[in-house]
């Protein structure tokens, strides 16, 4: 399992993923889930990743590698499609390729072709964009309206961004309130863990302001989830209790 999330704002872009796989109680391991190409001042794109590891990396090194449009013939990559757009449907193309010669195979074995994406960036010349793409190759698009898409396990971390989350949010608070996200799946989820991944670019830069991996019992983490804790226990405690009657005081 993982969690990974996308937060789109005026000020610019934040994505944050966490590093853990886990194929059983005795097989956990890191993988960078998390993965940016850039040309700084020209554009900067992240796919985040979820799903089966072994067909979401398949899916990543076709990317990487390109694919050969057989019109043109011109070798289809994250780096020269020529807006985030396009490149998003190259996400979706490669997925389907994946799919076509991997399928099969693990359908044989029982296994589901599981995965998706979050991608996200920016072009210079237009503007920044936010995807999550599916397991069929389809995607949808962040909106001003809800400016934050998850992939993973993602019922946890949704509600403090369902009630913090809006556009107009500064960019590093919506790190931190991304962060708090990620805590809050991390504590009700064992397959969620550390290293957490984070990268946040501002509007306009086309490239990273923030590239950062959080490890374990690193300070301003620790804290965060402390405060966000007692801040929780604070809020119960200020808030009345329920006034109903009792059936044993319904009674006199």
């Amino acid at each position: 399992m993982t969690y990974c999330c996308g937060i789109l704002v005026r000020d610019g872009l934040v994505m944050i993923a966490d590093t853990r796989t886990n194929a059983g109680l005795d097989n956990v391991s890191t993988f960078r889930k998390l993965h940016i190409f850039s040309n700084p001042g020209e554009r900067i794109v992240a796919v985040a990743s979820a799903g089966n590891l072994a067909v979401s990396q398949s899916v990543l090194s076709t990317l990487t590698e390109g694919m050969e449009d057989p019109e043109t013939g011109d070798v289809e990559t994250l780096m020269n499609a020529p807006t985030m757009f396009q490149a998003a449907q190259r996400i979706g193309k490669a997925i389907r390729m994946v799919h076509a010669t991997e399928g099969p195979a693990l359908k044989a074995e029982d296994i589901s072709f599981d995965v998706s994406f979050l991608f996200g960036g920016q072009i210079k010349g237009s503007r920044m964009r936010l995807f999550m793409v599916y397991t069929a190759g389809n995607f949808i698009e962040c909106t001003t309206d809800t400016p934050y898409l998850q992939i993973g396990e993602h019922k946890y971390g949704k509600p403090v961004l369902d009630r913090a989350m809006h556009y107009d949010v500064e960019l590093y608070d919506a790190l931190k309130t991304g962060l708090i996200s990620m805590d809050s799946t991390m504590r009700s989820n064992l397959g969620v863990g550390m290293p957490i991944d984070v990268l946040v670019v501002r509007a306009e830069a086309c490239e990273a302001d923030l590239n950062h991996r959080i490890e374990a019992g690193e300070p301003y983490f620790h804290d965060l989830r402390s405060r966000w804790s007692a801040a929780l226990r604070a809020a119960h405690n200020n808030i009345p209790r329920p006034p109903y009657k009792t059936q044993s005081e319904s009674k006199h």
